[in-house]
């Protein structure tokens, strides 16, 4: 099996004791990295609200610093979470971003708010957003695109975005974004490197039943996983350990407040078991096992590309991470 292209997730962390400067900061050093190692085709930022330590709320913001910051690699957002927006901003701003960055930004989009149901509401969007997913989907491209019949009707363009042709991703971890990419003729991502359950079948699915489109005549499947990265495994193994103590300790309400005990206990019982079982497809150790598992984790869809999420903790050891997954590849 010919080795798939190779892509980073960034989720923009804001460390314990960093600020989203810093934060920010470092995604930008970690994207120049990417860059200079010539392995990943694109790297992906994506949309959360009301997340301490994530910084990547203000997602086509975020996109357009790095763009600017690097000069090759794809940027984009994996992805916008498209109920909470109008899709006519959303075309206005990716088609800003196209112009200045021509040929290297993408426009992955999700379902999912992103958010808790408080947060959603301070973001001001009706509730039933989400059921019009598939059609405001339809109105994004048609906003992107040359010319569109029913909007010039209308009298509507979006100014930048029309003739962009920004390319779109559905992103998704069930079969209900499967499906509509498939219907819709456009790239699937799916998110296993925190749903893992549906992949599989998620895949199967989307590639039975893909219409083609001009844009993209053949389907196109991204799957993710996490990697843990060191040239000590023992390390990479500690550092597993740590990122599943976090996850506990951020989905918990009150959480940041917990003692060592009461964590420990948490990660002993059903909340460490389902961050392992959320981090399923995870893989940990020096540059042999790093290429192990990425050729495993291959084998179980065929991807077209694997976008990884790098889990190192600290700059130094995610960028030394980065050199191993491209070696690795």
């Amino acid at each position: 099996m010919p080795n798939p292209r190779l892509s980073v997730l960034d989720l923009a962390l804001v460390a314990k004791g960093q600020t989203v400067g810093e934060a920010l900061s470092d995604s930008t050093t970690l994207a120049r990295k990417a860059e200079e190692t010539g392995a990943f085709e694109r790297i992906w930022f994506a949309e959360h609200h009301n997340m301490d330590s994530i910084a990547s709320a203000a997602t086509a913001v975020l996109i357009g610093h790095i763009a600017s910051a690097t000069t090759s690699i794809r940027v984009g957002a994996g992805g916008i979470m498209l109920p909470n927006h109008s899709p006519l901003v959303i075309a206005e701003q990716f088609g800003t971003l196209a112009a200045l960055h021509p040929g290297r930004i993408d426009l992955g989009l999700g379902r999912a708010p992103g958010t808790d149901q408080r947060t959603w509401q301070a973001l001001r969007r009706d509730p039933r957003a989400s059921d019009r997913f598939p059609e405001d989907v339809v109105e994004l491209q048609a906003f992107l695109a040359d010319d569109h019949p029913s909007l010039a009707a209308a009298g509507i363009h979006a100014t930048p975005g029309r003739g962009t042709k920004v390319p779109l991703y559905i992103l998704g971890s069930s079969l209900f974004g499967a499906q509509l990419a498939a219907q819709l003729g456009l790239p699937y991502a799916f998110a296993s490197h925190f749903a893992p359950d549906a992949l599989e079948e998620a895949i199967a699915a989307y590639r039975a039943n893909y219409q083609p489109s001009e844009a993209n005549p053949h389907p196109y499947v991204i799957a993710a996983c996490n990697v843990i990265a060191a040239d000590d495994p023992e390390h990479a193994r500690a550092t597993l350990d740590r990122v599943i103590r976090s996850r506990v300790r951020r989905f918990v309400p009150g959480g940041k407040d917990l003692k060592d005990d009461q964590l420990e206990a948490l990660v002993a019982g059903p909340g460490g078991a389902q961050a392992r079982h959320m981090m399923r497809h995870t893989i940990v150790g020096d540059t042999a096992a790093v290429a192990r598992g990425l050729s495993d984790f291959a084998g179980l869809t065929d991807p077209d590309e694997v976008m990884v999420t790098n889990q190192a903790i600290g700059l130094p050891d995610r960028l030394r991470a980065l050199e191993i997954i491209a070696a690795a590849r």
